[in-house]
């Protein structure tokens, strides 16, 4: 099909229209287009806010924007008027999924929601990138990653381990809510393979995060009566950090059984006793027995321990920089990194994390400057 790329990801041949921008919606789609899909990302004149928020090479090709548009097409049109909704609906009526991150209200004034979309290309897939759910209160509430991590309890959370709320230091909310995007609009495009049948799916950061958090924290809460209250201690305890060693910091788990009985025979420590022997035991006293263990890693070097432990099967890593995680070992052997030619230069990607052994995804292209393929899709749309 026009605009199918070289490569034969697993989603070779799908094609999607996206509308979303930032990074929720981008993220998802930057997946897609790793894996093969023609992601034709439909932008305003002024173009993605993203494109302007980090350094880059040039203006409007920032680094954050960059790194989740990479692979795509960029096609500008003003959707507030008839002449930019016309292309729209040609890319509509050939399209796989339509994915769009505005509010309802929005969507719905620019004559885009599902109905209206669906009326064009009944089995399109519409996945809605919302901040809260539709059906809520909130519906209509501006969301960002920020307001979002307190809206779910991460500030909460980080005060139990520091003494101060705090945001966790990623967009975790954002990119989480992408990943769920984009397995929520899969399972809707295996159900249209088997069935033939599109549909909407809507995402919320809220919702999403809500679920997320709630995985180990709902804990007790969750039991009619409560047996506790709605927080898994193991995590939130203040001891919960990297162990200061003789020349530096290390993080290590020894959590189970058969791990924490290798660690107590090797280091010996004086503490150790048979109140401390089974997890069940630990997890009631977790705040002591990290506190025990900070005693104890003190003992040693960083080196000295990373041996240690690894000997013994217990995880353990060092704590390291970004920058050093851009230059890891492992990465590299596994070719995580990918570079690609660009406009501005060669530019190395972090990769995929998956592994297909019959259709591997890699590296779609280069992000687009604004508006890059506008002539290109309209021409394939026969509207040239």
């Amino acid at each position: 099909m026009p605009g199918e790329r070289a490569h034969a990801g697993p989603l070779a041949g799908l094609r999607v229209v996206d509308l979303t921008a930032m990074v929720m919606g981008p993220y998802c789609t930057q997946i897609m287009a790793d894996m093969g899909a023609d992601v034709i990302k439909v932008e305003p004149p002024a173009g993605d806010n993203t494109r302007y928020i980090s350094v880059g090479p040039e203006p409007g090709m920032g680094g954050v924007f960059v790194n989740v548009n990479r692979g795509k097409r960029s096609v500008v049109l003003d959707l507030r008027s008839a002449e930019g909704k016309s292309p729209l609906r040609e890319l509509i009526r050939h399209g796989d999924v339509f994915i769009h991150s505005m509010r309802a209200k929005a969507i719905a004034k620019l004559g885009l929601s599902y109905e209206e979309v669906a009326d064009i290309n009944p089995s399109i897939i519409y996945t809605n990138c919302y901040g809260y759910g539709r059906r809520g209160p909130d519906a209509n509430l501006t969301a960002y990653d920020d307001t979002i991590q307190a809206e779910c309890g991460l500030p909460f959370v980080q005060r139990q381990l520091t003494g101060e709320a705090g945001y966790v230091g990623t967009i975790m909310a954002d990119k989480i809510a992408g990943m769920t995007a984009l397995y929520a609009t899969m399972m809707a495009l295996f159900h249209r393979e088997r069935t033939g049948e599109g549909q909407e799916v809507e995402v919320a950061m809220f919702e999403t995060m809500a679920a997320f958090m709630l995985v180990e924290h709902a804990n007790g809460a969750m039991f009619s009566p409560p047996l506790g209250p709605a927080v898994y201690p193991r995590a939130v305890t203040p001891h919960r950090k990297p162990y200061r060693t003789k020349d530096g910091h290390i993080s290590a788990l020894v959590y189970n059984d058969k791990q924490w009985a290798a660690f107590i025979a090797a280091v010996k420590p004086a503490w150790a006793g048979e109140h401390f022997a089974t997890l069940e035991q630990r997890a009631r006293r977790i705040d002591t027995v990290y506190a025990l263990l900070g005693e104890t890693f003190l003992e040693r070097t960083t080196e000295d321990w990373l041996g240690l432990l690894r000997s013994l099967d217990i995880p353990a890593a060092p704590v390291r920089t970004l920058d050093e995680l851009l230059d890891n070992p492992h990465l590299k052997e596994v070719g995580f990194f990918e570079t690609v030619d660009t406009p501005n230069g060669p530019v190395r990607f972090p990769g995929m994390p998956t592994w297909f052994s019959q259709t591997p995804g890699r590296i779609a292209g280069p992000a687009p400057r604004l508006g890059a393929h506008t002539h290109e899709v309209m021409g394939e749309l026969g509207m040239e």
